[in-house]
């Protein structure tokens, strides 16, 4: 995990990532190694929502085909589903990597598993504490105080997760 960061640092040193992408490769990475969300510091009842881990994390590539690549060459992850040029979505244990295809390298989202989703009340409950909810169908998403586009999903206890 340390060549992880010591290489998403690199990219930034060389002009390869803005400072925002810069800070959502390090958001993934350290999503991941936790494997879990906290909800408050507190851990009271008055979050939100409560995760239960991390659903998936997807991301802007440049040539989807090379990224699949090296994500099955070095990490073995497995595909799910590929769109060809445009995205491919692999497995990484019970959850999944997205790769989309963009102009610029960079986290697209990461998503939250939560118990009990339900997208209109997911929507209802982002609202009320006054977050700028986007939908698109059962998917709900939301940006963090950076700005970095946060998604909640169902909790899949125990099966493979399916991409959307």
């Amino acid at each position: 995990m340390q060549h992880a960061i010591e290489s998403i640092v690199d990219g930034y040193d060389r002009g390869l990532l803005t400072r925002r992408q810069l800070i959502g490769h390090l958001v993934a990475v350290a999503a991941a190694m936790s494997g879990t969300a906290v909800a408050s510091q507190s851990g009271s009842s008055k979050s939100t929502f409560k995760a239960t881990g991390l659903d998936h994390i997807a991301l802007s590539v440049t040539d989807v085909a090379r990224s699949r690549a090296f994500y099955e060459q070095h990490l073995g992850l497995t595909i799910m589903s590929d769109g060809g040029e445009q995205s491919c979505f692999l497995h990484c244990g019970n959850n999944f990597v997205a790769l989309f295809r963009s102009k610029e390298p960079a986290m697209h989202h990461y998503c939250y598993a939560i118990d009990n989703y339900e997208p209109d009340t997911a929507v209802e409950k982002l609202k009320a504490v006054g977050l700028t909810v986007r939908r698109a169908q059962n998917r709900v998403y939301f940006d963090d105080p950076d700005g970095l586009e946060v998604q909640v999903a169902a909790a899949h206890a125990g099966s493979t997760t399916t991409a959307p």
